[in-house]
Order: C-alpha cells, then sequence, then structure tokens
C-alpha cells in the first residue's frame, strides 16, 4: 500500500463502498501557477547519459502519448520495450482522431492565451480538475505544435502558408489546428516516425499482436508486465525499471461507442487489481455529433467531427413526428434549439451540454429518422455562404465517409446525428508527475484521469496525449529512475511467478465454462444496461437498478459464456472474453461512483440534481474532489479516496455559455 492509500476508517453510501482516509498530489510545486511546471522541471533530478543505457522502460500502447513517450525515451537513450494488441503501431486508435488539436498560439489574434485555454479548460470540465495539471497542458501546447510541424505533420494551411485554425466546442476563440478531418492519422504518423526512427537506432524494441494482462509488482513496485502473444497464445513476462501505461480509455464498456472495438481497459484494471487507484470512472463523455444507431446487431458507432459545428447548424422539426424530407421542411418551421437557447456559443457549446440538449429534444418527440433518435446537422447555409469547393476542402473526406455508411449525401440532405460515448475522462489516479500510487508505475494519455474533469473541450485529447508522451514523462521517469540502480528481478521470483500463473488460471477458467451464450450477447447486454442507466442520465433509482443486475449478470458470465477454441493460439473469442470479464468489474465501479455522486457535473448528469432550465446543478461544497477507488479484492466493497480540489485561479460558478 503507497503512502497515498491508507485503511478505511468508515462506512458509507448504503454499503455498497467504503471511505478511506484522503489522498493529495503533493508533487506540484508550490510556486504560482505559471511557474510550477518551470520548477518542476528544474527540481526533477537527472540520469547521465551512460547510466540510461543500464535502465529499461515499458511502454503499454502506441497512440499518441504511448508512442511519443516510447520515442522521446528511446531517444534520451534508455531500453525501452513498446507493446500494442494491433498488428502496427501505427493502427492505435488515436488515428481514429479527425476533427484537430488545440494550442494556445493565438494565430488569429483573437484574444486566445495559456491563460485562456487553461480557463476554457478547467470551465470546460466543469470545475472537476486540477488547475496545476490543466494549466501545464495549456503551456505544453505551443511546444507540440512546433514538435509536429518540424516532424511534417501536414497541418492545414491558410492562403499564405500560415497554419490555419478553427474553433470547437466550448470556446470562443479559433485555437484548433487540423489536418483536414484526418489530424488524428498524421499526428501518429508522426509520432511513429519518430518511434521507427528509434527502432532503427536499437532504442526501442515494438513488441505487436502482444496483449499485457496483469502488472508485476515486486516489493510495492511495479516492475513488469505479464503477455499473451495473440498469434501463438504464448505467455511472457517482460520486467524492466520502470512501467509507463497508455492503453486509452474504457468506451467500450457500453459496446456500441466510437471506439475501435479493441479498445478496451483491461491493462489499466489489471494494475488497479494490483494496488493503483481508478479515479472517477463515471465521467465518460457523450460526443453529439455521431451517426445514429441504425440496427440491433450493430457493433460500432461511427463519430462525425465536431469541427462540423463549426459550419453546420444543428435543427429540429418544430412539429413534433414531423416526418417530411427535411428540405421540405421551410425555414420557419425549423427549431435551430443551439441557437437559441445558447446564443453566445450556439452551435460551438461543450460536448455534455450539446450532448442533453439533443436528447431533451428526442425526448420530446421532436427527433428524427426511423428510431426518432436524432437531429439535424445542416450545411445548407454554409455551402451558400462560402461555396462548395471551400467546404469540400475543410470536410470533404467526412462528408465521403458519411454518404458510404447512410446512403445520403450531406451536401443536399442535412445529416442525422444523435449523442454516443466517446471518450472517458476517468482513468487511474496520477498525481503531478504522472505517477499512479503504485510506484514505478506511470500512467499517460486517455488511460489517466488528470486533465479533462468531468468534461473534455473538443480536440483536447490529442493535446493530453502528445503532452503526457514527448514532454511530461520523460521529465517525470527520470526524476524516479534517478534512483537506480534497483534490484535486479529475477524470472522466477515468486510474484513473477503469482503473476504468470493467476493469468493461466483466469483463461482457463474462461476456457472451461463451455456456456450457451456468445461473448458478444453478454457484451451487448451489460452495454445496453450500463448506456441505460449509466450513460446521458443517471438516476438513483437507476444506478441501483443497474447495480443490482450487475454482480447477477458477471455470474452469469463466468458460468455460461461460451469460447470456442484453445488458449494455445490465435482465438479472438478468448481475446474478448477476457476484456468483457474487465468490463463487468469496471461497470460495477462506474455505476457505485455515480451513485455517490450526488450531484450533476460536466458529463456526469444526475436528473435530481439540475437547475430550473435543466442544467447540470453541481455541488461544490459536498462533491469538490476527486474520487479515487482502490481495489479492495473480490466480492469486497472498493474504498473510496478523496483528493480535495482547489481552486486559487479559476473561481467555479455556474457554468453558463448564453
Amino acid at each position: 500500500m503507497s503512502e497515498l492509500q491508507q485503511e478505511p476508517t468508515a462506512v458509507q453510501g448504503e454499503g455498497r463502498y467504503v471511505l478511506g482516509d484522503p489522498i493529495a498530489d503533493t508533487r506540484a510545486p508550490d510556486s504560482p501557477i505559471a511557474d510550477r511546471w518551470s520548477d518542476r522541471k528544474f527540481s526533477a533530478r537527472l540520469v547521465n547519459p551512460a547510466n540510461r543505457r543500464k535502465m529499461s522502460v515499458i511502454v503499454v500502447g502506441t497512440g499518441l502519448a504511448g508512442a511519443a513517450a516510447a520515442a522521446t525515451l528511446g531517444e534520451a537513450g534508455y531500453h525501452v520495450k513498446s507493446f500494442c494488441y494491433q498488428d502496427s503501431p501505427r493502427r492505435a486508435h488515436s488515428i481514429a482522431a479527425q476533427g484537430g488539436i488545440n494550442a494556445a498560439k493565438n494565430y488569429r489574434y483573437d484574444g486566445d492565451s495559456i491563460h485562456r485555454l487553461f480557463y476554457d479548460t478547467v470551465k470546460g470540465g466543469d470545475f472537476r480538475s486540477r488547475e496545476s495539471n490543466v494549466h501545464r497542458l495549456a503551456e505544453v501546447s505551443l511546444n507540440i505544435i512546433d514538435q509536429c510541424v518540424a516532424q511534417g505533420v501536414p497541418f492545414a494551411r491558410e492562403y499564405s502558408g500560415l497554419l490555419d485554425t478553427r474553433s470547437f466546442g466550448g470556446t470562443q476563440v479559433s485555437r484548433t489546428f487540423y489536418a483536414r478531418g484526418q489530424t488524428g492519422q498524421q499526428l501518429l504518423l508522426g509520432a511513429y516516425q519518430a518511434l521507427e526512427r528509434q527502432v532503427h537506432a536499437g532504442t526501442v524494441e515494438v513488441h505487436p499482436r502482444t496483449e499485457m494482462l496483469d502488472l508485476i509488482v515486486v516489493d510495492g513496485k511495479a516492475r513488469g508486465i505479464v503477455t499473451r502473444n495473440l498469434f501463438t497464445g504464448q505467455l511472457d513476462t517482460h520486467l524492466a525499471d520502470v512501467v509507463i501505461l497508455c492503453s486509452g480509455g474504457y468506451g467500450n464498456v457500453y459496446y456500441l461507442s466510437t471506439n475501435a472495438k479493441g479498445s478496451n481497459v483491461t491493462a489499466a484494471w489489471r494494475a488497479h487489481k494490483r494496488g493503483a487507484l481508478f479515479a472517477n470512472p463515471c465521467y465518460t463523455q457523450i460526443h453529439p455529433t455521431c451517426i445514429p444507431v441504425s440496427g440491433e446487431y450493430q457493433s460500432k458507432l461511427t463519430l462525425m467531427s465536431e469541427s462540423l459545428r463549426n459550419d453546420g447548424r444543428v435543427w429540429v422539426p418544430k412539429e413534433r413526428g414531423d416526418d417530411r424530407d427535411p428540405n421540405d421542411i421551410p425555414e420557419d418551421e425549423r427549431d435551430y434549439y443551439l441557437e437559441r437557447q445558447y446564443p453566445a456559443f450556439g452551435n460551438l457549446v461543450p460536448r455534455d451540454i450539446a450532448s442533453r440538449a439533443a436528447k431533451n429534444m428526442c425526448d420530446a418527440e421532436h427527433g428524427v429518422g426511423p428510431s426518432g433518435l436524432g437531429v439535424y446537422l445542416d450545411f445548407k447555409d454554409a455551402i451558400a455562404r462560402l461555396g462548395r469547393p471551400a467546404v469540400e476542402a475543410k470536410y470533404g473526406n467526412l462528408f465521403e465517409m458519411y454518404e458510404r455508411i447512410t446512403g445520403d449525401d450531406p451536401y443536399e440532405t442535412p445529416m442525422r446525428i444523435y449523442p454516443a460515448i466517446h471518450y472517458t475522462m476517468g482513468g487511474l489516479w496520477v498525481d503531478y508527475d504522472l505517477r499512479s500510487t503504485i510506484p514505478g508505475l506511470f500512467v499517460g494519455g486517455e488511460a489517466n484521469f488528470s486533465d479533462h474533469g468531468a468534461n473534455r473541450l473538443g480536440a483536447s485529447a490529442l493535446m493530453q496525449g502528445l503532452s503526457d508522451g514527448y514532454f511530461v514523462l520523460p521529465t517525470t521517469v527520470a526524476d524516479y529512475l534517478a534512483d537506480a540502480p534497483f534490484d535486479e528481478v529475477p524470472e522466477d521470483h515468486p510474484a513473477v511467478q503469482e503473476a504468470v500463473e493467476s493469468t493461466r488460471a483466469r483463461i482457463d477458467k474462461l476456457l472451461s465454462a463451455n456456456g450457451h451464450r456468445t461473448v458478444d450477447s453478454f457484451h451487448r447486454e451489460l452495454g445496453q444496461l450500463v448506456w441505460d442507466q449509466c450513460g446521458m442520465a443517471r438516476s438513483k433509482e437507476g444506478l441501483e437498478k443497474a447495480l443490482d443486475r450487475i454482480p447477477s449478470l458477471r455470474e452469469e458470465f463466468w458460468r455460461d459464456v461460451k469460447i470456442v477454441g484453445t488458449g494455445d493460439g490465435f482465438n479472438q473469442s478468448l481475446e474478448k472474453a477476457g476484456r468483457v470479464a474487465d468490463f463487468m468489474e469496471l461497470a460495477e465501479l462506474m455505476c457505485i461512483d455515480a451513485l455517490h455522486r450526488e450531484e450533476s457535473c460536466g458529463g456526469h448528469f444526475r436528473v435530481e440534481s439540475q437547475t430550473e432550465d435543466g442544467e447540470a446543478q453541481r455541488d461544490d461544497e459536498n462533491f469538490a474532489y476527486v474520487a479515487a477507488w482502490e481495489y479492495a479484492g473480490d466480492n469486497q466493497r472498493p474504498v473510496l479516496h478523496k483528493e480535495d480540489l482547489e481552486f486559487s485561479y479559476v473561481h467555479p460558478t455556474q457554468r453558463s455559455y448564453k
């Protein structure tokens, strides 16, 4: 148990959890916020180049955070092992990000600054994030763009040759740099090139088609991982001086999400069960511009970039149940409800607000499409104002993707969109150095909770991933490694053998069930349950209903799941089963977290806590804290540790985008 974890002291929450002692981030310098990152970099201890060659680092995940961290640490001279379950690092899910990456460059001279980006992010997260971490993110954003341009990332440029920007939700300035609708792809290819350069130099080993299944903790420190080769089924151990998890978010707990089907929580969840606290699991982000669900057996949802809200106008028919062709509905019979309700921001309100507004319209029977769960995103005015070629230049690939999926031409007919699960703000708890509560285990990107509070602003995910990977982790990991050399861990160490045997036993238990239901059927039922009761709106009654059902569903899963094949080779049914088993456990913690937080904030909307006009109603007196959960053992109540949030530079207020 680390210094941040304490013994439980009291029972709370109707017996669903145990209250532990509070925790705190003790590594952010006690200096003016604009100086904290500079002060921390100066105080961080260094490792000389000769000693770096003797030290080893494991990086799990090859998205923006993982690839950037592995490349930078490899270039610094450490011996790095990089792991991904995809067949190539460049297939990490970061490649699917479309709209852009934020940076406070103020190229438009429209009033942007580091402090404004800091303010917008804290406010957009509904005052549930740390000031120190968010200000550092805003500072580092300036360096990220320069780094990526130097790598050759083809950002869009104005006619003059200067980098172009556009706006995203939750801001009134234009700070989002982009590469058409392929920003994530271009940024990941830049990080991938940097990674492969180090592979060629011999400082980085890449292990594709390899999944982390457990964390090896020796004498209280993270010292390695247990992996399974997805081609051969072989279990291996990899040992190092430090482990960095950059394994992404857990949105696929809902089954239908915008995440790649392989995205999962296993790496982070196994670390949680080894002692890493899991923070704010109920903070999930609903993206307002996704293609609506089209059928019962659909397995994934498709995101339409938030950048479309720059020029597209969101509306529904004023008349309930109006099923006319949208082009036949005249202007005076259309409700541009975001522009009506939020005139200051209009269609560019934050994602949580836009999502709830769309749900409210559909709940009031103004929704469109076959299911009634959709609203229009219309580009008629933009095409008339800018001309079709200009719209094609900005969004052409997105329009083409939409047409291929739906059969509708968005140049001629408004898009239909509806909110869907996209990103998760919760994740493993980390301090200012991105250290988890297990010494030697660092966490970067979406796998940690640190920067976004209860709602992430659009175009900030890519910013955080590259910030953590290129600029933060190389400094803070070096500070930790300055305590080296650490004792060598032999392969036959009891802790190593225990991790391997527990992993093998888990696989054998899954294979031996030989039940009657597919993995997907369980996952689909779990996802629908969590979406209904812990999705866009949560209530005490619904959350308790979910918490009554999840344990029995989990028991049924282990008893009646059917997995074909064996564990000795390529077996995607087995892969999915292990991931769904972890989602079963995570879903329960998500609902406990949502139930205990009796307030609304950002994407966490409790129907019992809303203002007269239906906006989220925070309770700063009782809930201005990070909820960091400790795993207490199988079938034991989780332990809640609270980290109080202090606001010295941004005063919490009721959010208003009107």
